[in-house]
């Protein structure tokens, strides 16, 4: 084979690799997706979320409200109109935004208004925050069902909303639970919210 032939072949090979590398990830970054939750303590959601084979990344911070760059202490005064919610980050190939609904309604009360357990005011509601209309569809049929199901005794009072806007927490919120699991909150009100969690959801825990 002549040089130029081989160096044909050769450039053709690298475009086609070049090729089947960028179709790949665009492939990969298509399956990638973002959904949004609040529903009590990040601390708790986060930890919980975290547990899911499929998710790539749980970050606590704030959404729904009117401030911008609100800080944790703001939030907590109840003045800025945000809830704590988790960004989950998620492969939809591995794991369902259905599979991620079903979690966020079986891991709080979804009945209790701008509380959860001691957890009271209006940042600790529950919402959902959609960020595309299948994701608004899902949700709202979800919430459809479980109405009909009448599972609890008080109705439900989960809120589903148009992601409008995303504050990450302060950094010494990420991981708090995995980095703070002697604290008395932790251990106490996360720990067996795990548990249980755990059991529940064997089968879509991370390896």
């Amino acid at each position: 084979m002549k040089f130029k032939d081989l160096f044909s072949v050769l450039l053709l090979t690298v475009f086609i690799s070049l090729a089947h590398s960028a179709f790949s990830q665009k492939k990969n970054n298509m399956n990638i997706k973002v959904a949004t939750f609040g529903s009590g303590c990040f601390w708790c959601t986060e930890a919980i979320f975290d547990r899911i084979e499929g998710v790539i990344k749980v970050e606590p911070g704030f959404s729904g409200g009117h401030r911008k760059n609100p800080t944790y202490k703001e939030v907590v005064s109840g003045t800025t109109g945000h809830a704590e919610v988790t960004q989950i980050t998620y492969d939809q190939e591995v794991v369902s935004y259905a599979t991620l609904l079903e979690v966020f309604w079986k891991t709080h009360n979804p009945t209790t208004l701008n509380r959860q357990g001691a957890d009271v005011g209006t940042q600790y509601r529950s919402v959902i925050f959609y960020h595309d209309t299948e994701q608004e569809r899902l949700a709202k049929n979800y919430l459809g069902e479980l109405e009909e199901a009448d599972i609890w005794d008080d109705p439900i009072v989960t809120v589903i909303e148009k992601f409008e806007a995303y504050y990450p927490a302060e950094d010494y919120h990420n991981d708090y639970y995995k980095n703070n699991p002697a604290n008395s909150y932790c251990s106490f009100v996360i720990t067996p919210k795990i548990e249980k969690f755990e059991k529940v959801f064997k089968d879509k825990l991370k390896k």
